[in-house]
């Protein structure tokens, strides 16, 4: 009855509950205790803590801590107590600070088994109850909402207004518009609007959906089971000791036997006393400082890293820093600063460009003439440009506040740009929405991929509309012109626009309206036709500053970065040129990394700096191919799609802040050179370096 490999999203609603025999009442309890029984419990696994005194012996699990305890144990027996109490104490402190820190690697899974919501509310016999969510089957009906925490994969068979955001899964921080319309099958997991999965937040709306994959069949699931199955790898510097030790051990062994040997057969001395001196002569060689050495020197590192905001949570990852040659970055949040600016606007009389970024309302229009040469564009004498804005901000929901001395944006930071950049114009919200009151309005919902507002505008109850262009041009007939009047839309055109704004990695929304008289409540056919188009609008999250200084650092120190990211190939290409990335003519998907052998994957891994749409197993697949050709790799990341491959990099640099338990939990369960946390500023603060 169920597959976790089946392509649910591309399936019809209808042959979704049919697949999973699920009337539309709900199943009732003795089937669901049925499919309790058959798939089990919707919990991820857990795996089972090692006993302390596991974890305890481990640690002399190593060819130098032998040696040094059979030094101590020879410089007992020779009566040499002081020195054998001073080898053990450095023994010990060594145990110690690995059974310290391997006691919270314990830990690294549970963050992820905690994301999964403790409650549901299904439908079971006909009637909506509130449930553990351990008790979900494949084929239950559960209702989500506004603040919910989806509980298991759903398929989704209604919706009003609904909003998941999916971070942790795809590393983008945008809430995504859900819908009951079928997907492609080969859609990404970014771009399946049918679905919701397990752990992701809803953040507006609400639905009803049929679940299709529990516990470990969600994608949450995937990802904690990829996660446990990822290798460990030592350090560098903990390869190069064990060597050292392997080395030393044996050099020591066979010169204190051949000493041995040389007093007994050339010198006839007693045979017990020549073994006393080659345990003396092993105490002696046996380098018992060098650990405690090296332990002082990455500790003095941890201190000065400590000073720059990075945590490091193991010694090794001290020295595995220096050795970096790839570094490994999400776009999102770590690149860029996570706040729709925007960019550009193209209105009928031509395209104007936007200084500022983030959500700061300070900075100037430019006009750009025909020879792509930018002026100040003065607003009093663009009107068609301030009438825009205005709309811009009607046709709108969220708001611009200042917070302790940080803007910051209350609703969709895509609607937030619009918000700003009427700001940059000196045109508050606030004012302009209690001067054209809203009369009715039309919210956004991804099937119809537009909102619509009802206002008196200019002397004239006048509709709103904001959308996809796509969809706006099939409502549109006529354009709007510079001075006010109105021609035919020149679709052709308008697609050009849309695709040349496109190109530059920008979101792009467009903006319309038509006068209305006589109507009181809104309704889909009132939009749908007999638009005036007012322009487009692109939106870009911009990069940081410090991020483009950082590329530059690393490139000139012969450290390559590269961008992984759950965004378009477009977006994500432009992103990486404005930062500076040095091989940027092309982007890799994660469906062609997919396609990939391993070996062809590794071919071209020092070719392409930037991939796009990618997967957790991508991810992972990149580190591995990475380090296949020798090379020392750094992962940076805050969502639980991170985890596998900050558990596989050299070094994984989790955001402290911003970033999710699951991806410091995949940093945990590292090996040593594995643990750098790297905290922001404040929220949002710069990255110095990566």
């Amino acid at each position: 009855m169920h597959d976790s490999d089946k392509a649910w999203h591309a399936l019809e609603t209808t042959e979704v509950l049919a697949r999973l025999d699920t009337p539309r009442d709900g199943l009732s309890e003795a089937q669901a205790a049925r499919r309790l029984a058959e798939h089990g419990p919707n919990h991820l696994r857990r795996a089972k803590p090692r006993p302390a005194w596991q974890r305890l012996l481990a640690q002399f699990n190593n060819l130098l801590m032998g040696i040094l305890v059979v030094a101590a144990l020879a410089s007992l027996m020779l009566g040499h107590r002081l020195d054998a109490a001073a080898i053990l104490g450095v023994v010990v402190i060594i145990a110690l600070i690995g059974f310290i820190q391997e006691g919270k690697a314990e830990q690294a899974l549970e963050s992820i088994r905690q994301m999964l919501s403790p409650q549901a509310r299904a439908i079971r016999d006909g009637r909506r109850q509130t449930l553990d969510a351990g008790t979900l089957v494949p084929g239950d009906l559960v209702w989500i909402e506004s603040g919910d925490r989806v509980p298991a994969d759903l398929r989704l068979l209604e919706t009003k207004r609904l909003r998941t955001q999916e971070a942790a899964l795809t590393g983008e921080s945008t809430a995504v518009d859900k819908s009951t319309s079928p997907v492609a099958e080969e859609a990404e997991l970014g771009d399946r609007s049918d679905m919701a999965f397990a752990g992701t937040l809803v953040v507006q709306g609400t639905g009803l959906g049929v679940v299709v994959a529990t516990a470990a069949q969600t994608e949450l699931g995937r990802i904690s089971e990829l996660l446990r199955e990822v290798d460990k790898l030592k350090t560098p510097l903990l390869q190069q000791l064990d060597r050292a030790g392997r080395v030393l051990a044996l050099v020591i062994l066979m010169a204190a036997a051949l000493t041995a040997a040389f007093g007994v057969f050339v010198h006839d001395q007693p045979l017990g006393e020549m073994f006393m001196a080659a345990v003396g002569l092993a105490v002696a060689a046996i380098p018992e400082g060098l650990p405690a050495v090296v332990t002082i020197a990455l500790a003095l590192g941890v201190q000065g890293m400590a000073h720059r905001r990075a945590i490091i949570r193991r010694l090794p990852a001290v020295e595995t820093l220096g050795a970096i040659s790839t570094i490994f970055s999400d776009k999102t949040g770590t690149l860029t600063r996570n706040e729709m600016t925007a960019q550009a606007l193209w209105l009928p009389e031509g395209e104007y460009r936007i200084e500022g970024i983030g959500f700061v309302p300070r900075g100037d229009f430019h006009a750009v003439d025909a020879d792509g040469q930018a002026r100040v564009a003065h607003l009093a004498d663009h009107p068609a440009l301030l009438h825009f804005l205005k709309v811009g901000v009607l046709c709108n929901d969220a708001e611009l506040a200042e917070v302790e001395g940080q803007w910051q944006i209350h609703g969709d930071p895509t609607e937030g740009a619009l918000v700003v950049a009427a700001a940059k114009a000196g045109l508050a919200a606030g004012e302009l929405r209690d001067d054209h009151g809203r009369q009715d309005a039309i919210p956004f919902e991804s099937e119809r991929k537009y909102m619509a507002t009802l206002h008196e505008l200019e002397g004239l109850p006048r509709l709103l509309v904001k959308g996809a262009p796509d969809r706006l041009l099939e409502m549109c007939h006529l354009e709007r012109t510079a001075d006010g009047g109105e021609v035919p839309l020149d679709a052709e055109a308008w697609e050009g626009r849309i695709h040349a704004l496109s190109s530059r990695g920008l979101r792009v929304l467009a903006l319309a309206e038509k006068p209305v008289h006589g109507i009181e409540e809104l309704r889909d056919e009132h939009a749908e036709e007999g638009l005036v188009l007012l322009g487009l609008v692109g939106l870009l999250d911009p990069p940081r500053e410090e991020a483009i200084a950082a590329v530059a650092q690393c490139l000139e120190a012969g450290i390559r970065p590269v961008m992984v990211t759950g965004d378009h190939a477009v977006t994500a290409l432009a992103i990486a040129r404005e930062l500076g990335f040095a091989h940027t003519e092309r982007a890799l998907t994660g469906r062609e990394v997919e396609a990939m052998s391993d070996a062809e994957l590794a071919r071209v891994i020092l070719e392409i700096d930037v991939y796009a749409r990618a997967a957790p197993e991508h991810k992972l697949r990149l580190v591995q191919a990475m380090q296949a050709r020798g090379g020392i790799c750094a992962m940076t990341g805050d969502g639980v799609n991170d985890g596998p491959a900050l558990k596989r990099a050299d070094v994984g640099v989790a955001m402290g802040i911003q970033g999710t338990e699951a991806a410091e939990g995949g940093r945990r369960d590292g090996a040593g050179g594995r643990q750098l946390r790297h905290h922001r500023r404040r929220h949002r603060g710069g990255s110095q370096g990566l």
